[in-house]
C-alpha cells in the first residue's frame, strides 16, 4: 500500500496537469486531478518560442500545484516536460523558472515519451499487443507494445497545435508527410492488422463523439473500441459541431473544439499508413507510465483488475479478503477459461460491496459499482458480465436484460455471469460472509448434479434459505441439487 500520496505533474504543449495518487501500489486511486490549458505550444511552430503569456499561465499553475502538494502531504512529486519545452528555443529558460518554484523537472526526449506512453497502456491493458499513438499538442509518439514491454518508440512532429504547416497543401499533403514519417520511423509494417491504442485528450474527445453517434450504452472511455474507418465517418459530425453543442456533451471540453478536425484528420491518415485492426482508447498514458516504470517486476505482474477489485472489496466489504475464498469455493461448478475466471474472481471480490445499502437497492449499487468503477484491465463487455453477476448475487429485481448495457454481451455471456452471481449468493448465505464454513465445505458439479458437501459439524448451517439458493442455482445450471455430509 502507498501510505502517503505521490504526484505527477505533466507540463505538456497544451496543458499543465497535476494528478495526485494514493492507495494500492499496482493501481493507485486518483485523489486529485487538475489541469490548466496553458497552451505552451500555441505559437511554437511560427516563432520557435514559448510565449510570455503561456509561460506565466503555466508557472502560475505550477506555483499553485507546489502549495497543494505540500498541503496534501505528498511524499514524492515527479515533474516532466514534453515536446513544447523540448523544442522551444527558450525551453531551458522556462525550465530554470520551474526549478525556482521548487520543482526538479525532467525534460523527456521524444523516445522517452513514447516509451512511457507505452508503459502506461501496458499498465492498464497488460495483454496489449499493437501500436500506441500518444497525441499531444506538440508531437505524436508511437510505440510498439507486446508481451508486457515496449519494443520500439519514436516521436513524430504532428502535435495538434503544430499541424497547420502540414495542411497548407491540404489533407493530401498531411497524408504524404505522415506516411513518410511513419515509414522512416519503422512503424509502417509493425501495426498491420494489430490494434492501435489511442492515448491523449484529443483522441478521447473523438471517441466520446463516436459513442454519441453510435449510441454506445456504457459511457466509459477506457478500453472503448472503434473500427478503423470510424474517423472518416466522424468527419461530417465534427465539422457540424459548435460550442453550444460541445457544452452539452459530458466530459468534452470546448477548448478541444478548434483542434478536433485536425486531430481526426491525423487519425485518418495514421490509419491509412498503418492499417490497424481496431482503435482502442486508453485512459492511461505517460503519467501512469511513470508510476508503472517505478514498480518492481513482481508488482508489475499483478493483474490490475484483480488488484483494484480486491482493494475495493477490502474497503467496502464486511470481511477482509473474503472474495478470493468465495471464488475458489464456487469455481468447481464452472468450466471457465482464463479470461472468464478473472472476471469471476473480480465479481467475487465485489460480492459484499453493497451490504450497507438499503436491501431494495443493493443490486442497483452492485451494478453501478461494476459498470462505473474506476477499473482497468477490463473492456465494456467484461464490465457488463461483472454487473450481471452482482445483480444476481444481490437478488436484483426483474431482469438484468432491462439495462441498456446488456446488449454488449451475448445471451450466453449474461447467462454464465448470472450463474456466477447465484453461486456467490449461495456461498454468502451458507457462510454468513465469513471464511470458516466455506473452508470446511465444497461445491462441485458432476455431470448433471450440483453437490454441496458439508462437514458433520456443519449440518446445522444447511437451513431453509441455503436449501432454496442451492436449488435455484442447480435449476439454473440444469442440474439436480444434492447435499452430502462428510
Amino acid at each position: 500500500m502507498t501510505a502517503r500520496p505521490i504526484a505527477i505533474i505533466d507540463i505538456g504543449s497544451n496543458s499543465v496537469r497535476l494528478v495526485v495518487y494514493a492507495g494500492a501500489t499496482r493501481i493507485p486511486w486518483i485523489i486529485f486531478n487538475e489541469k490548466v490549458m496553458a497552451g505552451l505550444g500555441q505559437r511554437l511552430a511560427d516563432t520557435g518560442l514559448l510565449t510570455e503569456e503561456a509561460q506565466e499561465k503555466a508557472l502560475a499553475a505550477l506555483r499553485r500545484y507546489r502549495q497543494l502538494t505540500r498541503e496534501m502531504g505528498v511524499v514524492r512529486t515527479r515533474v516532466v516536460a514534453t515536446a513544447a519545452v523540448r523544442d522551444a528555443l527558450n525551453g531551458d529558460e522556462f525550465i530554470r523558472k520551474v526549478r525556482a518554484i521548487g520543482f526538479r523537472p525532467e525534460l523527456l526526449s521524444g523516445e522517452e515519451e513514447g516509451i512511457l506512453a507505452g508503459l502506461g497502456v501496458i499498465s492498464a491493458i497488460p495483454d496489449a499487443d499493437g501500436l500506441v499513438a500518444d497525441l499531444g499538442g506538440g508531437s505524436l509518439e508511437l510505440a510498439d507494445v507486446a508481451d508486457g514491454a515496449v519494443h520500439h518508440s519514436a516521436s513524430l512532429p504532428f502535435g495538434v497545435l503544430r499541424l497547420e504547416p502540414f495542411l497548407r497543401k491540404g489533407s493530401a499533403g498531411l497524408a504524404k508527410k505522415v506516411a513518410k514519417a511513419v515509414e522512416a520511423a519503422g512503424f509502417a509494417k509493425r501495426g498491420r492488422r494489430r490494434p492501435l491504442y489511442l492515448v491523449g485528450g484529443s483522441w478521447r474527445a473523438l471517441a466520446r463523439l463516436d459513442m454519441l453517434t453510435t449510441q454506445y450504452p456504457l459511457p466509459i472511455m477506457h478500453h472503448y473500441s472503434m473500427a478503423p474507418e470510424r474517423p472518416l465517418l466522424l468527419a461530417p459530425a465534427i465539422a457540424a459541431l459548435d460550442k453550444a453543442e460541445v457544452k452539452s456533451i459530458a466530459q468534452l471540453s470546448s477548448a478541444r473544439l478548434p483542434t478536433l478536425p485536425d486531430a481526426n484528420l491525423l487519425l485518418e491518415t495514421l490509419v491509412d499508413s498503418i492499417g490497424p485492426s481496431e482503435l482502442i482508447v486508453s485512459s492511461f498514458g505517460i503519467r501512469e507510465g511513470l508510476l508503472y516504470d517505478d514498480l518492481a517486476d513482481a508488482i508489475r505482474d499483478r493483474d490490475p483488475l484483480i488488484e483494484a477489485t480486491r482493494d475495493a472489496g477490502r474497503g467496502l466489504g464486511r470481511f477482509a479478503e473474503h472474495g478470493a475464498l468465495l471464488d475458489r469455493w464456487i469455481a468447481p461448478a464452472f468450466d471457465d477459461d482464463v479470461e472468464r475466471s478473472r472476471l469471476r474472481l473480480a465479481s467475487c471480490q465485489l460480492a459484499d460491496v453493497a451490504w450497507q445499502a438499503h436491501p431494495d437497492f443493493r443490486a442497483e449499487r452492485g451494478v453501478d459499482m461494476a459498470l462505473h468503477g474506476n477499473w482497468v484491465g477490463v473492456d465494456g463487455p467484461g464490465r457488463v458480465m461483472i454487473a450481471q453477476a452482482l445483480f444476481s448475487n444481490f437478488g436484483g429485481p426483474g431482469h438484468f436484460a432491462d439495462y441498456d448495457v446488456a446488449e454488449l454481451c451475448s445471451d450466453e455471456e449474461l447467462e454464465r455471469a448470472a450463474h456466477w452471481g447465484l453461486a456467490m449468493r449461495l456461498g454468502q448465505r451458507l457462510s454468513g460472509g465469513v471464511a470458516s464454513s466455506l473452508e470446511r465445505s465444497t461445491l462441485s458439479r458432476h455431470d448433471r448434479t450440483l453437490q454441496l458437501t458439508l462437514g458433520a459439524k456443519d449440518q446445522s448451517l444447511y437451513g431453509e434459505a441455503v436449501d432454496r439458493r442451492l436449488r435455484t442455482l442447480a435449476g439454473a445450471l440444469g442440474c439436480k441439487a444434492e447435499v452430502l455430509v462428510d
